[in-house]
């Protein structure tokens, strides 16, 4: 009974801190957003962007603030140090959770330029947040193939053009959707502990804005005591996250050649295929040496 009351008041407290965050940030995104809307100047969206994303590492901030006010979550994390906020990084992480969202801005705000991610169209949708993906410039993407993989494509690589004003990290869950056993089993996937990979959304930044790029920031996210839910976060019930982050040069063949080709979307799926493999590895290692 008591841990039902504890959990609860944590709950609500964290719930309270996460809204009144998202509305006062939301709030103060407006005017920048309207600038930026209003006058597509580059200079205009140099200074908006630069407010929009200093307004969202505060909303990550004060999230991170909640989570460790209602949590004890023991935090392994090696390979974070030694970051340029001023670099531009093409980031990849596999996908279990809605809680890996939190614990990659947990590890990484003020590291590295804010995280911009590929996110499911539908979700344009959701009251206020949406709104604030939209204006900082996130990716909607259908996910539904055919003609709407190729709108998936072009809505990728306008999104990483704007990416090009100012320094920025750009991440894909390129499992597509969170795993499960089911969807695993569903696509007879080669991996333990994780799904195929698709090549869509990393090939285009890498055709759009590859030269930019510092290198690939592979991270590697384990709950070694089973896959958390939102509730767990929110309720102090995450207990232990391990993160890994490698970094991970890109090769220039994956680039934009001098004659404007982009690679052979043959060779960028082999070079995934392969981070994909030590992945797979290193989740079972850490899985396995925690149980």
């Amino acid at each position: 009974m008591l841990d039902s009351l504890v959990s609860f008041v944590k709950g609500f407290l964290a719930a309270t801190f996460l809204a009144v965050n998202t509305v006062v940030g939301f709030t103060l995104m407006i005017p920048f957003a309207l600038a930026k809307l209003l006058l597509p100047v580059r200079v205009v969206r140099h200074v908006c962007d630069s407010a929009l994303n200093a307004i969202a590492e505060n909303w990550i901030g004060v999230n991170c603030f909640w989570m460790q006010l209602v949590g004890r979550t023991r935090w392994q994390i090696s390979g974070a140090e030694g970051f340029d906020r001023r670099g531009w990084y093409l980031v990849s992480s596999n996908h279990q959770s809605w809680v890996d969202i939190l614990v990659l801005q947990w590890v990484f705000n003020r590291r590295i330029p804010l995280l911009k991610f590929f996110i499911k169209h539908e979700l344009i949708y959701v009251p206020i947040i949406g709104l604030a993906w939209w204006a900082l410039d996130f990716p909607f993407m259908k996910r539904r193939g055919g003609a709407s993989a190729q709108k998936d494509l072009e809505t990728a690589r306008k999104a990483c053009e704007k990416y090009k004003v100012i320094p920025t990290s750009v991440i894909s869950f390129m499992e597509g959707t969170r795993f499960t056993p089911r969807k695993h089993d569903q696509q007879h996937s080669p991996y333990t502990h994780l799904l195929k990979p698709k090549t869509g959304g990393v090939g285009m930044a890498l055709e759009t804005m590859g030269e930019l790029f510092d290198c690939l920031v592979d991270v590697t996210i384990v709950y070694p005591h089973g896959v958390p839910t939102f509730t767990d976060l929110m309720t102090g019930r995450l207990d232990e996250v391990v993160v890994t982050i490698r970094r991970e040069p890109i090769p220039q063949h994956l680039l934009v050649g001098p004659d404007g080709r982009p690679a052979e979307r043959a060779k960028l799926q082999a070079w995934i295929n392969g981070l994909w493999q030590a992945k797979d590895a290193e989740i079972g290692r850490l899985s396995g040496s925690r149980r």
